[in-house]
């Protein structure tokens, strides 16, 4: 999983203080959460799906398919 997400932030060039921004958290705790250090909270989960456009599923290795599920109303069209 943690491969994954770096891979994500790399493939879209973002840096992980960039990312950590748009989390809400601390550059220290990005990269933390990169490196397995600290598990990654849910909410935070869903950002980051949200943010490269994919599931949930994608992010923690239970498919290899990016292509996100359909959202529901709360999470339509909403880009972080």
């Amino acid at each position: 999983m943690y491969e994954r997400i770096k891979n994500l932030r790399v493939d879209f060039d973002y840096t992980q203080k960039k990312i950590a921004d748009k989390l809400c958290v601390a550059q220290t705790t990005y990269s933390d959460y990169e490196h397995g250090k600290l598990n990654i909270p849910i909410p935070v989960l869903i950002r980051l799906a949200l943010i490269y456009d994919t599931s949930i599923d994608y992010l923690l290795e239970l498919t290899d398919d990016p292509q996100p599920y359909t959202r529901g109303k709360r999470y339509h069209k909403q880009k972080i």
